[in-house]
């Protein structure tokens, strides 16, 4: 089998869309299923033409810029407001929020 006769034989339809998105519990019309078809059918063929790409020897980015990102300093920049906050609450303990059992 060729290259192309495996590209044509994996082509999506629209009753392939459709019979996804009925599975999916998507409403489309026949309209939609035929543009989805063949955007997705775009997009696979993408992905092809990125799979012939020889990437051998090549390094994997850590990132797309050339320079580190700066990092902040780690400092503290809020005060710690929880009394505040558990003062309105109806119970707390060890500064925890006490709610009621809703699992048995």
């Amino acid at each position: 089998m060729s290259t192309s006769d495996a590209q044509h034989s994996a082509d999506l339809n629209a009753q392939t869309v459709s019979a996804i998105a009925n599975l999916a519990r998507l409403s489309l019309n026949d309209t939609q299923s035929a543009e989805y078809a063949q955007s997705l059918n775009k997009i696979l063929g993408m992905m092809e033409t990125l799979k012939g790409i020889d990437t051998e020897g090549v390094e994997p980015l850590k990132s797309p810029f050339d320079n580190p990102q700066p990092l902040r300093a780690d400092v503290v920049t809020e005060s710690n407001h929880r009394d505040e906050y558990q003062a309105v609450a109806p119970a707390t303990q060890d500064g925890l929020y006490l709610v009621p059992r809703v699992i048995e």
